[in-house]
């Protein structure tokens, strides 16, 4: 009898609970993976600072920023996801679900490329190529940040700023050691001319 017995259906709400739970263990995995680039990109900046390059320390915090929003949007959309799914009436948001998951899928993709230590590392290159690549990620990372989160990004950089000063004032600095005086020799005495004796003068004879 008990071979008689279907199998228990899968529905679609089961498989957009498993395909959650399969997105949420992926941005675990991601999360611990990318506190080590984003720990690299603010060292980067710091780097850029204390060379008097703000510009390039702005690049790598930009992307530090960018990469952030991505995680953050990702948690925050499968914390929607999860109540949807959740729902009684799943038949009626099963459309947005779908779509919502679609979207996941899309950013986690985004996030894994964003987790090449090569490319963090070349954000502190000198090459050609390199300045190249790094104007590329400005200009990409320009258009996708939003308004608060370039201020956000600025408000990072003064504080970097302010913390690689302070590095540097606490850092020992260099004994200054003041050239010892160069010897002036002392003047060779020149010998006083010997005057020369006096001859006796011969009486002249006065004409007579």
């Amino acid at each position: 009898m008990g071979a008689n017995q279907s199998a228990p259906k899968v529905t679609a709400q089961d498989r957009a609970i498993l395909d959650l739970k399969l997105q949420r263990d992926k941005v675990k995995q991601y999360q611990k993976k990318l506190q080590g680039i984003l720990a690299r990109e603010e060292a980067i900046a710091k780097t850029h600072l204390a060379a008097g390059q703000k510009d390039r320390a702005l690049i790598a915090l930009r992307r530090r920023k960018y990469q952030q929003s991505l995680l953050d949007k990702t948690e925050g959309q499968l914390e929607n996801l999860e109540q949807l799914v959740s729902s009684i009436e799943f038949s009626l948001v099963e459309v947005s679900v779908l779509h919502g998951l679609k979207q996941g899928n899309d950013v986690l993709k985004e996030i894994h490329k964003e987790m090449n230590p090569e490319s963090v590392e070349r954000l502190l290159e000198e090459t050609a190529e390199a300045r190249a690549y790094q104007q590329e990620i400005n200009e990409m990372l320009s258009n996708n940040l939003t308004l608060d989160e370039e201020d956000a990004v600025q408000a990072e950089l003064r504080d970097l700023e302010v913390a690689v000063i302070a590095e540097m004032d606490t850092l020992p600095k260099a004994p200054i050691t003041i050239p010892a005086p160069i010897p002036v020799p002392a003047p060779i005495p020149v010998p006083a001319p010997i005057p020369e004796p006096e001859r006796e003068r011969e009486p002249v004879a006065l004409p007579a």
